[in-house]
């Protein structure tokens, strides 16, 4: 999904998104996000990899924040049989999709990841794929999973950094300057320092997830189907002119084959908590 974060105590500006949308926009891409989902497939299987290591003595309690369709909470109940395993999600008709889809084995929560209603030191595993940078404030989501943690527990979170859908961004600014079309993404020395700040002694690394796309439409009806178009508040109400989005694709580079690459950007966060 494209995103948008912003350092903590900044104001919000119009290129950033409200809430609200993010949870509607989300809901009503619930029955098309599992069949464009690709990148979060890719970057979520890395750190499902990361928990292949976590042992403990008792059958977790499993915590998938920012869960959507359920893919990964699913995933987590087959890799954890006999655990607890919670999806949470802030849009309703995400969870509600995942619900109707998943068994009853698993339980299931609309809530902000930035206040769960959870008690302290409660949760084994925290699984997060590519949701803190749809929140308004990071370093309150981390802050809430150290709260969360059991000593000995495990964070494993995915997000996306500056340069994520370069391609596209700089397509939209040769055929519509002066309008944003992509959403805004932090830096990586950003995250690296809100995880710092956040999450003592955890660890991050980075790299380009690059996918391929047979036109810049095909790319586009991507992102919409998966609910993660543009969400400023300063974007347009109406549709983008046809010309507009003629030039766009006209701009945007191509393959030898004619194809088009998107990358992404990705970061992957793993903190584990204290024992003592």
């Amino acid at each position: 999904m494209d995103v948008l974060m912003h350092a903590p105590g900044e104001a919000q500006r119009n290129d950033q998104p409200r809430t609200q949308d993010i949870a509607r926009d989300f809901g009503e891409a619930s029955g098309t996000y599992e069949s464009a989902s690709r990148l979060q497939r890719q970057t979520g299987n890395v750190i499902l990899e990361q928990l292949g290591e976590w042992q403990s003595e008792k059958e977790p309690d499993i915590l998938d924040l920012g869960c959507g369709t359920g893919w990964f909470t699913r995933k987590l109940r087959q890799a954890y049989p006999g655990g607890q395993v919670t999806g949470v999600d802030l849009s309703p008709g995400m969870i509600g999709h995942a619900r109707s889809n998943s068994s009853g084995a698993i339980d299931w929560l609309v809530a902000d990841a930035g206040c769960l209603p959870l008690p302290d030191n409660s949760v084994d595993i925290i699984f997060s794929n590519l949701m803190i940078q749809w929140c308004e404030r990071p370093d309150s989501v981390l802050g809430e999973c150290r709260r969360l943690l059991r000593p000995g527990g495990v964070l494993v979170c995915s997000t996306l950094l500056d340069g994520t859908l370069r391609e596209l961004e700089q397509a939209w600014a040769k055929a519509d300057p002066g309008r944003r079309h992509v959403n805004r993404f932090e830096a990586a020395s950003t995250i690296k320092r809100i995880v710092d700040e956040a999450l003592p002694g955890g660890e991050i690394a980075t790299g380009t997830v690059t996918l391929d796309y047979p036109s810049p439409l095909a790319l586009t009806r991507e992102l919409k189907s998966l609910g993660a178009g543009y969400k400023g508040q300063d974007r347009r109400r109406t549709a983008t002119a046809p010309g507009r989005v003629r030039a766009m694709c006209a701009h945007y580079p191509r393959t030898r084959e004619g194809t088009v690459l998107a990358s992404y950007k990705a970061c992957w966060i793993i903190y584990h908590f204290p024992l003592s």
